[in-house]
């Protein structure tokens, strides 16, 4: 099967196509392209100088190290994570140590069964999609010419000083203080649940914390690479652990985080799934209104329109773009933008990486709290009674078989109806698959999965019974599609 090396990186089932093996030829081509003429040059990085992290996945450790083995044999000096961390925290580091990229191994938010790489640049966010594709070209290449993976053997690797084991959270932390105020948070400490899903996010947030005067009850923060058997994606089915405890007086809210902590979601005392569309509404309104804040915002296609009736209030200027956290980072590094984020929960702001960051994100919301004095229920409450109400929800269809992106896209908008619900279409966008959004800011998009063959639906409305009848349009047609 051959290797498809996208955007986000690869990702493969372990022991089926995620091999050792595999792998190698991957890191291999990840060398090749890395010190191709096609990588990013800057005068201030250093060229040979290579970062790699892991999460807690089945053999990410073992994985990494041969990563780590193939680019020392290319002549890189590596600098790997000596324990499971967070994404975001190695993205930080590429960028703090002056590397020239750095590699992940992690499969983010998917089964247990899955692993993969995830490339980044230079500027600590993901790679650019021209330099994944150049890793691509190279794998098939390498392959073409029957080229093997240049490897070394890992304990002379180490006395060469070629791999240098080394902690991402000291720097990471020092950062983090730039950005989150902790003095608020100790003069009114946060009794909570932090639940890292047994990912590499696992005692970032309470050990950041330390001294605040917080009250941190961790759960699921034990190695446990199968998971406890649900996804490791912080979306209201998969955290009935978090509920529990929550209920169960161990907390006053909960943050949670992905897989490898590059997403975030939270509960509040009721047991209310907080999702990542109301966190980045009330982020924007708590970085402008109380720290005094500018700059414009980027949301993904998939993202709550509350965040553009802020924007509106505020004077700002709104960036729509596809799914996909690379295209937020794409603006972030070339316009002054406040927040980004997508409907998946990887957000971040202004003055840090152009990569979704799930402690940042947790801790800002911890900040958030203590500041206000209130309730996590009555901030959401307040949010929706001002720019809501917004009600989400998103429905994914399995396809049997392929559909091409532009014949779909091209068969829904010549079919768009006139209205759904009783809502007069306005718009119509074909930014990232098809999107109706209605007289009253509701929405409906439809769009086929980049990683997988699902189609997704997606519906914002004003009402649940909007929503509904959203969703209902928008299954009846996706079948009609399929």
């Amino acid at each position: 099967m051959p290797i498809h090396f996208g955007t986000d990186g690869w990702r493969a089932v372990i022991s089926d196509s995620f091999t050792f093996s595999n792998l190698r030829m991957v890191s291999q081509a990840i060398a090749d392209a890395v010190a191709s003429d096609h990588w990013d040059k800057s005068e201030n990085v250093d060229q040979k100088k290579i970062v790699i992290g892991f999460d807690t996945r089945f053999l990410s450790d073992r994985f990494a190290g041969e990563v780590a083995r193939v680019l020392a044999a290319n002549g890189f000096t590596v600098l790997l994570a000596q324990s499971d961390s967070p994404t975001p925290a190695i993205s930080f580091s590429v960028k703090n140590n002056n590397a020239i990229a750095g590699v992940m191994i992690t499969a983010s938010h998917n089964a247990p069964r899955y692993n993969g790489v995830k490339l980044k640049g230079a500027f600590g966010g993901s790679a650019l999609s021209e330099q994944c594709r150049r890793v691509e070209v190279y794998i098939n290449d390498n392959e073409e010419q029957a080229r093997g993976p240049n490897l070394m053997d890992y304990q002379k690797a180490r006395e060469a000083g070629l791999i240098q084991k080394f902690n991402p959270l000291p720097a990471y932390f020092e950062h983090l203080r730039k950005l989150i105020n902790t003095d608020i948070i100790a003069d009114n400490p946060q009794r909570f649940v932090a639940d890292a899903m047994y990912g590499s996010g696992r005692g970032v947030i309470k050990a950041f914390l330390q001294g605040t005067g917080c009250e941190i009850h961790e759960i699921r923060g034990e190695m446990n690479p199968g998971f406890g058997g649900v996804h490791p994606e912080p979306i209201a089915k998969y955290l009935g652990a978090l509920s529990s405890a929550v209920s169960s007086g161990f907390g006053n809210f909960g943050v949670v985080t992905d897989g490898d902590a590059d997403r975030i979601g939270a509960m509040d005392e009721r047991g209310n799934f907080v999702d990542p569309h109301k966190i980045m509404a009330l982020s924007l309104k708590y970085l402008v209104e109380k720290r005094g804040l500018s700059g414009s915002v980027v949301r993904t296609v998939s993202t709550t329109r509350m965040i553009d009736r802020l924007a509106k209030r505020y004077g700002m200027k709104v960036h729509e773009t596809p799914v996909g956290f690379n295209h937020i980072a794409d603006i972030m590094m070339n316009e002054d933008v406040l927040i980004g984020g997508e409907e998946s929960g990887g957000i971040s702001f202004k003055g840090h990486i152009p990569e979704g960051d799930g402690p940042i994100m947790g801790l800002l919301l911890v900040e958030m709290l203590a500041s206000s004095g209130k309730s996590l229920g009555s901030m959401v409450d307040e949010l929706l009674a001002d720019v809501g109400p917004a009600y989400y929800e998103r429905v994914d269809m399995r396809l049997s078989r392929p559909v091409a992106k532009a014949e779909m896209t091209d068969f829904l908008t010549k079919k768009a109806p006139a209205e759904i619900g009783g809502e007069k279409v306005a718009e119509i966008s074909q930014r990232d698959g098809v999107k109706y959004i209605m007289a009253d800011d509701s929405w409906l998009l439809i769009r086929p999965s980049g990683t997988e063959p699902v189609l997704r639906v997606y519906a914002e409305g004003r009402t649940q019974e909007m929503v509904r009848a959203l969703l209902g349009y928008g299954k009846t047609v996706a079948e009609s599609v399929v």
